[in-house]
This record gives C-alpha cells, sequence and structure tokens, in this order.
C-alpha cells in the first residue's frame, strides 16, 4: 500500500468566491514548493447557470465545510480529497446518533489478516460499502452546480497514436498551448510513440520557440500508473474508446478528463473540436463543471485448490459453512471498469452455466452465452446491444443482462451500486473461479458543457441512436360538407 500512497496529493485551495457574497475566505498554504502550490490550487465558484438544479442542496455551509482546511491525508486529487471528507462526515454523524452498532464483516473473501484497513470495494462492509456509495451521489450532487477553477499547468494529451488526421489535430492543440501567448507556461504531455512521429514533428515543435524546451514531454502507460498526480488535465482527441482508455490508464486518480468529438460516437465526447481554443481558454480561466462517472471495481478472485481438481461447491464456498474461510480463494488482479464487465463463453461452442451472488446470497444461475454487467455510462454500449436498457449516467445503478439466454423468462435486471456481485464463469478461468463487481471508490471525473446537464445526455441518445425518432403522426384531415 506504500506505493498507492505515492499517488495521493495534498489538495491547495486558492479563495472561495460566492456569486451571492463579497466575502472571500482565505484557506492557509501548508506546503513548501512554490510550483506545488501553484500546480494542485483549487478555486470553486457557484455556476449561476446552474443555480436552479438542487439548489436546496447546496447552502454556503456546506461548500465551507468541504473546502475546509485539510492537513496531508492518504487521499488522491481533488475530487477524491471531497468523497473523503464526505465520508469522514458520514461516519462522525453515525458515531454520535444511535451509538455503536455491531459492525457486519465484508461481503468477499480476504487474504488479509483482517486488521488492515481495506482498499478494495469488495472487502468494505455493507455499511462501508453504503457510506462511500452515498458520498460519491452527495459529492456528485453539489459538483452539478458548481463550476471549478483549477490552476492548470501539466495538461496530458490522449489521442489515437496511428490515425495521420487525429495527429495533426493533436499538434495542433499541443502548439496551442506551448505559445508564448498564453499566460501561464504549460507542461504538455503525448504519448510516448508521438516522438518519433513524422507527423507530429516534436523537433519542430521545439524549434519554433527556445521557451518550448523541456515542456513538451512524453508520457508512458508506466507513468500513468504510477503517477497519476504528474497531471493536472486531461484532453482526449477521438471517440468514446478514446475516453474509455482513457479511464483504462489511470486505474485509481483520474484528473478531470475534457474530451473533443472526433470520433463515430459521442456519448462522452461532450465539445466540439473546432473553436477548442475557446473551449481550453474559458475551462482553465472561468472553471469546469465535473460529472462523476460510477466506474466498477472487477476483481478475479482464484480457487486454491492445489490439486487442480475442482471438487467443492462453488455456493458452498461463497455462501455456505465455507463462506468465512479466506484460503479457498485469492485475489488475482482488480481493475477499474467505465462501461462494463463481460463474462462470456469465449471460443466455447457451447452455452455458459453461470452462478450469480449478490452479497450473501445466491441469486440465480444463468445458463446463456454470457452476461453483460454495465455501469449507467456502459448502458448505451454491449448493454444495449444485449437488450438492457437506457440509463442516466447520474443514476447509481448496476445493470445486469444476459446475452442470448436459454430462456425467455430472463429479463435484464437494475440493481443498487451499493451490491457486490461474484459471478462464478467456467472460460479462462478454472471451475471454483469467479468474478467479484462492485462500486469503484475512484470515479470517472467527466467535464460537462456548462449549464446543460441532462439536456445533454438526451441529445446524445436521440443523435447517435435516433432514440424516439420519427416522422410525425399526420393530423387528420376533416371532410367538407358540400350544400346540395
Amino acid at each position: 500500500m506504500a506505493e498507492q500512497k505515492a499517488y495521493h496529493r495534498q489538495l491547495q485551495m486558492s479563495p472561495l468566491r460566492d456569486s451571492t457574497s463579497t466575502e472571500r475566505q482565505e484557506l492557509p498554504d501548508d506546503s513548501s514548493n512554490s510550483e506545488s502550490e501553484y500546480q494542485h490550487a483549487l478555486e470553486v465558484i457557484f455556476d449561476a447557470e446552474n443555480s436552479h438544479r438542487r439548489k436546496s442542496s447546496m447552502t454556503n455551509v456546506d461548500v465551507a465545510r468541504m473546502l475546509r482546511p485539510k492537513r496531508r491525508e492518504d487521499t488522491a486529487c481533488f475530487v477524491h480529497q471531497l468523497l473523503e471528507d464526505e465520508r469522514k462526515a458520514k461516519k462522525a454523524t453515525a458515531l454520535n446518533g444511535l451509538g455503536e452498532i455491531a459492525e457486519d464483516r465484508s461481503v468477499d473473501k480476504s487474504n488479509g489478516t483482517g486488521n488492515e484497513t481495506p482498499k478494495h470495494s469488495r472487502l468494505l462492509t455493507k455499511k462501508q460499502l453504503s457510506d462511500m456509495t452515498w458520498g460519491v451521489r452527495e459529492l456528485s450532487k453539489k459538483l452539478g452546480s458548481l463550476r471549478l477553477r483549477l490552476k492548470v499547468k501539466t495538461v496530458f494529451i490522449l489521442t489515437k497514436a496511428h490515425d495521420e488526421d487525429l495527429i495533426g489535430y493533436t499538434r495542433k492543440v499541443v502548439e496551442w498551448l506551448l505559445s508564448t501567448e498564453r499566460s501561464t507556461p504549460y507542461i504538455v504531455y503525448v504519448e510516448n510513440t508521438l516522438e518519433h512521429s513524422h507527423n507530429f514533428d516534436a523537433k519542430g515543435l521545439l524549434s519554433q520557440d527556445p521557451s518550448h524546451e523541456g515542456r513538451l514531454k512524453y508520457w508512458t502507460q508506466e507513468l500513468c500508473a504510477k503517477h497519476p498526480n504528474t497531471f493536472d488535465f486531461v484532453l482526449t482527441l477521438g471517440g468514446d474508446g478514446t475516453v474509455l482508455y482513457a479511464s483504462w490508464l489511470f486505474q485509481r486518480v483520474v484528473p478531470p478528463v475534457l474530451s473533443f468529438a472526433l470520433g463515430s460516437l459521442g456519448f462522452l465526447t461532450k465539445f466540439d473540436y473546432n473553436g477548442f481554443e475557446n473551449t481550453l481558454a474559458k475551462s482553465f480561466v472561468e472553471g469546469i463543471t465535473v460529472s462523476l462517472r460510477l466506474r466498477f471495481e472487477g476483481t478475479v478472485m482464484r480457487s486454491q485448490h492445489k490439486d487442480g481438481k475442482y471438487k467443492s461447491d462453488l455456493v458452498e464456498e461463497l455462501i455456505g459453512e465455507e463462506s468465512d474461510n479466506n484460503h479457498t480463494h485469492r485475489a488475482d488482479g482488480s481493475h477499474q471498469i467505465l462501461n462494463e464487465i463481460v463474462i462470456d463463453r469465449g471460443p466455447n461452442a457451447t452455452m455458459s452455466t453461470i452462478e450469480i451472488f449478490g452479497d450473501d446470497e445466491h441469486f440465480t444461475t444463468v445458463q446463456a452465452d454470457g452476461i453483460c454487467v454495465a455501469t449507467p455510462t456502459g448502458s448505451t454500449a454491449y448493454n444495449l446491444a444485449a437488450g438492457g436498457s437506457l440509463c442516466h449516467p447520474e443514476n447509481p445503478v448496476i445493470l445486469v443482462t444476459a446475452i442470448c439466454a436459454h430462456t425467455l423468462s430472463f429479463r435484464p435486471i437494475i440493481l443498487p451500486d451499493t451490491i457486490v456481485l461474484r459471478a462464478g464463469v467456467p472460460v479462462e478461468l478454472n471451475p471454483g473461479d469467479y468474478v467479484t463487481i462492485s462500486a469503484s471508490r475512484y470515479p470517472f471525473a467527466n467535464v460537462q458543457p456548462q449549464g446543460r446537464g441532462s439536456e445533454e445526455w438526451v441529445n446524445s441518445i436521440s443523435r447517435t441512436l435516433n432514440w424516439n425518432s420519427r416522422q410525425r403522426q399526420k393530423s387528420f384531415k376533416e371532410w367538407e360538407q358540400t350544400e346540395e
């Protein structure tokens, strides 16, 4: 866990400014590094355009509590700092209320001693998981009526490195960021494969002005995984797949992601590339509105039967007599997923038999080609193709859809995000292995256009899916009676 602490950084905030008041609240600075102070600064502003949204849920007292001075904590970027504050506030309220309540155990199996603080959501107790998801929802509501003015200095740019057109668009953005006309000397990171790209022409960019030297750098997957706090802001140039790749690169802390639409579809890419200069200038100067997208934490649990022959019953191991035995399985990698987790039969010609568990209960046995467990963000992807429902991204739910089920009675179901799902599968995993799916404590911070909210999501499904699009019903033409 010491490595994870390296991900985290302390949030330094500039004065809070309320659009309805002239009061200014100065927050003390506890960092001795001037560059770090500038890089991690933040200003929160009430968005007048969004004042009609959940007005009662945001008060000056709430904001002051969210932004009160904090000592250095084991936490992540500014979004995750606020999440940690919400979690602690709710925990303190519970302790001062009904008194001490016997703590329930975690749902999934753990190989630890049980004394350490769980870092994975699957290891949280039911109450802890509920508190965590509640904190995400409360913060998401409040962020909907705020503009976050970040002191951005380091910009991460992601695009399709093999697409010549996108490389040209990326070069224009980099050239604009490096220009001496900018009031801030931005440090720009692009993928390391562009360093020797003829179309990108990194040497030509650096030769335009001596001040560009040392400000154009290159990122790798290892840098994103180990040091995500290096970046203040993420720009993606492409389609929804590029945004999903950004989520995959940042498995823990996710800087705010602003996406330019240069792909086929546009559920997640909210900004037009034409006029990107104005979009970036307004975002850096006037602030941004952030939407927190639910992500899944998916963990593969391997059976520990040494003889290679699985004879036990998975139901018994997960909810039966062996449910308290933490040595039957071991965790084999966890991933943060933005769209969906699909469990299918793979190259096997026969259908799969999948056992699905929810918390400490056996939900059902599914005989199908597979199942798709989707986030609200992923409801428009594989979930929709498999017959699942469209779901607004602000809904705190888990969507479960069977893929070509061997019964007509199986219908897609929607579960709350406080449930820990476990699915035992026979393909690619060995018999007795299973996958745990739970809400992640690291949501995806997606930058939204100012003052559009839910309207933008409805417009996106209408534009890309032709949702409820049809020719207008013709009116009836009344008969005209003629006088004889």
